[in-house]
């Protein structure tokens, strides 16, 4: 008899002990862990530089999203003085970046002073009380002069010839208003300019980044990174340009400062497998956009161009790849368009995003780019600040070249 109470005792332990694992191990499902800290947290085994401390100034945030696989070596962490012992493990600085909404109106003025030269010699050469063949002329040649390219300019210089002959001699308000029309015609508001960033179904967004070398990918990687967050989403950036030492380094530098993640790999290492990472990464830690920074490839090297249709590939065995942005620089003019066709016949280019725009008044390369791709410009950079990269809206581009204070 006593052995049957024994065995019953066993029993009701076992059990008890059993109720008590099982309320544990529920718990810790039900936790949502913090998004790792920029500078600690890496994906196993991709953090090449874990000598590298990071000097960001912190301050307390919060965040849940369940970023478990984002979990790895975890650097020396300089924090400053004023965070003190058991505190600094759970203390770290972003900033927070401008919203797009209020970017375009700051950089208006910017763009209408370096975009004046067009706006200013069209409208000068359509007031004038005759316009002869040699204006229009002078006409065509400010238009190819600014890039627009022959093509566009000649479809430009019919519709403005037709609408002077019709109209006649008009008021400077008038003129302005006429080849505010045709310029806005030429650039074309109809295209989709949408920029696919949205988490749909069960992954993120993936977006591509693309160009040549020195065109600025890994700063509009960086940038675009900003823009997202400032809409409030989620993001992870891949360094998948192995080649360039300093590009994941310099990566890194701008998800720390916004608090993104950043998928690397050792340097030399094979780009689609750092992006294939990023992925899935970010499928599983549930963010909304991953965006891969891709090493700057001459479009001359089929080899090279080769391995970009392989990364997008790779990509694309486990997530589609929703936008393939080329950057292109946009004082390079005409010499960029042979370069994008390439790009686009490789990785089928989604959108253009144009660097340096503030320090060219060629500003009719958005046309001829457009026009060689049959895909819109849907960013662009303003200047060197890490919130001067803005949506593209046609209205406000072409107001901008057409501004009073362009034509001081």
């Amino acid at each position: 008899m006593d052995s049957v109470f024994v065995y019953v005792a066993l029993a009701v332990a076992l059990l008890a002990i059993l109720a008590v694992l099982a309320v544990v191990l529920l718990g810790r499902r039900g936790e949502s862990k913090a998004l790792p800290r920029p500078g600690i947290d890496y994906a196993p085994g991709v953090g090449d530089d874990d000598t590298v401390p990071r000097d960001t100034p912190r301050r307390s945030v919060e965040q849940t999203i369940d970023v478990s696989l984002l979990e790895g070596t975890e650097p020396p962490l300089v924090v400053s003085d004023d965070v003190a012992g058991d505190d600094r493990e759970s203390v770290w600085e972003i900033e927070i970046p401008e919203s797009a909404a209020g970017r375009l109106t700051r950089l208006r003025r910017r763009l209408a002073r370096s975009q004046s030269s067009l706006g200013r010699g069209l409208l000068t050469l359509l007031s004038r009380d005759t316009i002869d063949a040699a204006t229009w002329d002078e006409i065509e040649e400010t238009l190819i002069g600014a890039d627009v390219g022959v093509a566009a300019s000649a479809e430009l210089m019919a519709g403005l010839r037709t609408r002077v002959r019709s109209e006649g001699p008009a008021t400077p308000d008038a003129v302005r208003s006429l080849l505010r029309e045709e310029l806005l015609a030429l650039v074309d508001p109809t295209m989709d300019r949408t920029l696919r960033t949205e988490r749909e179904g069960d992954g993120p967004a993936v977006v591509l980044i693309v160009g040549v070398n020195g065109t600025g990918k890994t700063t509009t990687t960086g940038k675009l990174g900003r823009l997202l967050v400032a809409e409030g989403r989620t993001v992870v950036l891949g360094a998948a340009d192995t080649f360039r030492a300093a590009a994941a380094e310099q990566l890194q530098t701008w998800g720390d400062r916004v608090g993104a993640a950043v998928v690397r790999g050792p340097e030399g290492g094979d780009p689609a497998a750092v992006a294939f990472d990023a992925v899935r990464i970010g499928t599983e830690a549930d963010v909304d956009t991953v965006v891969i920074d891709t090493a700057g490839r001459l479009h001359t090297k089929v080899g090279l161009m080769d391995e970009l249709g392989k990364v997008k590939r790779v990509i694309e065995k486990q997530a589609p790849v929703d936008e393939v942005l080329l950057v292109l620089d946009a004082t390079t003019g005409q010499n960029g368009l042979t370069q994008a066709t390439v790009f686009s016949d490789v990785v089928q280019v989604t959108g253009i995003v144009l660097t340096k725009l503030d320090g060219t008044a060629k500003g009719g390369i958005v046309v001829a780019v457009q026009r060689a791709l049959g895909v819109p410009v849907k960013l662009v950079g303003l200047g060197e600040g890490p919130d001067d990269l803005a949506p593209f809206e046609p209205e406000a581009f072409v107001d901008a070249l057409l501004a009073d204070e362009g034509m001081s």
